[in-house]
């Protein structure tokens, strides 16, 4: 991170900027960004692969290539809270755990509480101890996100799933559980990650049919394999899990994590810039940068590079997007590309059908001046020839991308506040977007005579 700077901010240049006494991210569009910058590993596959070092009863688990951001520090916490021993190193980019011998606590509801990734707990917690209690995680409000497809997972198993007092409660059949088939109504990532590491350890083979096929999913399974289990299938809508009796520590590397490589992509082309993604995994990225390229972008890779580049965003074409799992368009990027959209000609449209209460963003972009009404499920945007900088509030963590996204293109100064959503998904952004030459500063407010910009 880059030294701090203490400001004055009795300043009269600077007392208009600081109104608000809690930290907030500043911006000054209009820059291009241009250079490369080193994909963080993913956030998605990170939490699902901390929750999987609870399978592993003896050795130690070393996980490489984390992203150092708020929701890995707090899953850490609650391993370290129930019993586990779990320490980060280099730069909280690599985490071992020892969780073997471990009987574990219940995980602390004031720390579930904090993040949805701490669903992820139920799958591991119950193969190991046969009976796991949860609090209500907590996460985004992006729209209902149904808790049953983990209740049919794990019931597939034998289980038996209570909800009291707002809490989750499942428990093994005496003898242990049981391989099943298993069918998803829908290709929910967190119950294929569930029912994966509770089948890892249950007696027989599980089939779970409708699977989701993420990349996050690819890595959980590889994780198991690595640990001495037995998967196939991941990576299809169709996977198969021999259970073990035993599984142990191992050394893993977190794949790139696609959402934050196509939020800079998409920032890159928004502001009419050149970017090189380093260590980025194009067959992931593939739908995105499709798109771009549709639109009239430029792509190119060189191995693990993927370069991104394009001319002054009015001159591309418009495009219609349907989120959707993968590998359709991901749903976490389609509130940053509604941001691109914002400035494009003519009409685009943008359905979400995985996630339907994803609008937090669009009344802070209609505040920069996009022209975007929302009919039924379906978001249309009719482009303008330029937004404004505003103060706007980050509602979950990828409206919180998109308005960072439009306060780069945006003319004078956008302030985004709520960013504790923002810091649970981007590692150090405003660092990494001012190395590729944006104007972008977090700032912390200590009271209302000091701020400092980091």
């Amino acid at each position: 991170m880059s030294p701090s700077v203490s400001i004055n901010t009795q300043s009269p240049i600077l007392q208009a900027h600081v109104s608000r006494n809690e930290p907030h991210i500043v911006i000054d569009g209009g820059y291009p960004l241009t250079g490369s910058i080193r994909v963080a590993g993913s956030k998605n596959a990170a939490l699902a692969l901390i929750a999987g070092t609870l399978l592993a009863t003896s050795g130690k688990t070393v996980l490489h290539n984390l992203p150092n951001i708020t929701d890995i520090a707090d899953l850490v916490a609650i391993l370290n809270s129930m019993g586990a021993v779990a320490q980060f190193s280099d730069g909280n980019t690599t985490l071992t755990v020892d969780a073997s011998g471990t009987r574990f606590n219940e995980p602390p509801p004031h720390l579930v509480s904090r993040m949805r990734g701490s669903l992820q707990l139920l799958g591991p917690l119950l193969a190991r101890q046969g009976i796991v209690r949860l609090a209500m995680p907590g996460g985004c409000n992006i729209g209902a996100r149904a808790v049953d497809l983990h209740e049919k997972g794990l019931r597939g198993l034998g289980a038996t799933w209570t909800i009291d007092s707002g809490c989750f409660f499942a428990e093994a059949p005496f003898d242990g559980l049981q391989g099943g088939a298993v069918y998803l109504d829908k290709p929910s990532v967190g119950a294929t990650m569930n029912t994966m590491m509770a089948a890892s350890l249950a007696s027989g083979v599980t089939t779970i049919e409708n699977a989701a096929q993420e990349p996050d999913v690819v890595d959980l399974a590889n994780l198991i394999v690595a640990m001495g289990g037995i998967v196939d299938g991941q990576g299809t809508s169709r996977i198969t899990v021999t259970g073990v009796k035993v599984l142990h520590g191992c050394e893993f590397n977190v794949s790139p994590d696609r959402i934050e490589a196509g939020t800079y992509a998409i920032a890159a082309v928004a502001t009419g810039g050149d970017i090189t993604l380093i260590g980025a995994d194009f067959n992931a990225l593939s739908p995105v940068l499709s798109k771009l390229t549709d639109m009239g972008a430029h792509v190119a890779t060189d191995g693990n590079h993927v370069r991104v580049w394009s001319g002054s965003v009015q001159t591309l074409t418009g495009t219609s997007i349907v989120a959707s799992p993968h590998p359709g368009f991901p749903t976490d990027l389609q509130q940053p590309f509604t941001s691109l959209l914002a400035l494009v000609h003519g009409t685009n449209t943008v359905h979400d059908s995985v996630y339907e209460g994803r609008f937090g963003h669009i009344p802070c972009l209609s505040k920069m001046g996009a022209n975007i009404k929302v009919e039924g499920s379906v978001t249309i945007v009719s482009g303008v020839t330029s937004l404004s900088g505003a103060d706007v509030k980050a509602t979950d963590l990828r409206a919180g991308a998109a308005l960072v996204v439009a306060g780069l293109v945006a003319s004078g100064q956008t302030r985004i506040f709520d960013i504790h959503h923002i810091e649970r998904g981007y590692q150090d952004l405003c660092v990494r977007l001012r190395q590729l030459g944006a104007h972008c500063w977090r700032v912390n407010v200590g009271d209302m005579d000091t701020m400092v910009m980091e």
